[in-house]
């Protein structure tokens, strides 16, 4: 199996044509800056002088990590079944969020390890979570790999739903590790550098974390050349399947609105595999993980959002949302200088 689709490239005449529209428009050139740049890359993106972004759709994918053995975690594993069900019953922030902007909302099960409702999720479960990182590989590749298409499948329901945009969500406790240990292995940066609270731990416990990454960056080894070797080493089911949704939204030419460090460890490991999906993500928020500072710098990112948010579940990404519609509302509702009767001739 192929591990990305073909990703376009933007249409780069229709990002002209709205770069050329916006300076027609009743304003100063370029005084609604960023707004004007995310405009001009949404038409570039979907290929319309006047692009669409809604309905949103907001995938959640869920997955346990064996590594939460090792006590990295504030929170026992069983929470993550427990949140899968909260998200079910509609209690969660992402719930809470992806209803005020009247996104698509879906929970798919790729590796959880507790019982969870039969209704309500889209089970397509790889396995009942990793292995523990710390003692061997978290997955095999061919697992991986199914992880990925996994992420693919969802974001192929949401784009066959009409849904015009893509948030990816996430849950699986000790999942702060295993991008952690992802993170350092890319880009070779220091552990200490990287290493967050995650869930809440701090003081000796947040030592003990840094520790085991550190171990198993030591003993697994990925190629960081290989992205798909350093997924399967020291990755997660869910990160794989975010991974797998950025691409094939991206081969649906859907802009992709990006959550926050797990997110975006997904998103350098999706581009990673193709470089191709970069133009297509669009960054939410900066997390308070300091990690997510390291990533975003790699994939030369500006988030839109800095709300000191360490959550995931896709929520900055959701509460960022209403910046691409107030874009899109711009080019299509705002006029312009001849419509108004307005002179737009400098003086002097």
């Amino acid at each position: 199996m192929n591990d990305s689709p073909f990703i376009p490239a933007p249409d780069t005449a229709c990002a002209e044509r709205v770069g050329r529209h916006l300076a027609t428009l009743t304003k100063p050139p370029g005084s609604l800056g960023r707004l004007e740049a995310l405009a001009v890359s949404l038409a570039g993106l979907t290929g319309e002088d006047f692009p669409r972004v809604t309905p949103p759709g907001v995938v959640v994918f869920a997955a346990d990590h064996g590594v939460a053995e090792e006590g990295v975690s504030a929170f026992p594993q069983a929470v993550t079944a427990q949140m899968v069900a909260n998200f079910v019953a509609g209690g969660a922030a992402i719930n809470v969020f992806a209803r005020r902007i009247g996104a698509r909302l879906e929970v798919v099960d790729v590796g959880v390890a507790g019982d969870l409702p039969a209704q309500g999720i889209v089970h397509d479960k790889v396995r009942p979570g990793t292995a523990n990182l710390a003692r061997q590989d978290a997955m095999s590749r061919d697992e991986a790999r199914t992880a990925l298409a996994v992420g693919r499948r969802a974001a192929g329901r949401a784009a066959e739903a009409g849904c015009r945009c893509l948030i990816v969500g996430e849950m699986g406790i000790a999942n702060t590790t295993a991008s952690s240990a992802m993170l350092a292995a890319f880009t070779g940066a220091s552990v200490a550098e990287l290493v967050g609270p995650g869930t809440g731990v701090v003081g000796e416990a947040l030592a003990h974390k840094r520790t085991v990454i550190e171990a198993a960056l030591a003993e697994r080894a990925p190629d960081p050349a290989e992205p798909l070797d350093v997924l399967a080493r020291l990755g997660g089911l869910e990160i794989a399947a975010m991974a797998g949704a950025y691409l094939e939204a991206a081969a649906r030419r859907m802009p992709i609105l990006v959550d926050g460090f797990i997110a975006t460890v997904a998103a350098l490991t999706a581009c990673r595999l193709d470089p191709a999906l970069r133009p297509y993500l669009i960054f939410g928020h900066r997390s308070h993980e300091p990690g997510h500072g390291r990533a975003l710098a790699v994939l030369d990112a500006e988030p839109l959002l800095d709300l000191d948010l360490r959550l995931g579940e896709g929520t900055g990404a959701a509460l960022a949302f209403p910046l691409l519609e107030a874009a899109t509302a711009m080019l299509a509702e705002m006029a312009t200088f001849a419509e108004a009767g307005i002179d737009d001739r400098p003086e002097g």
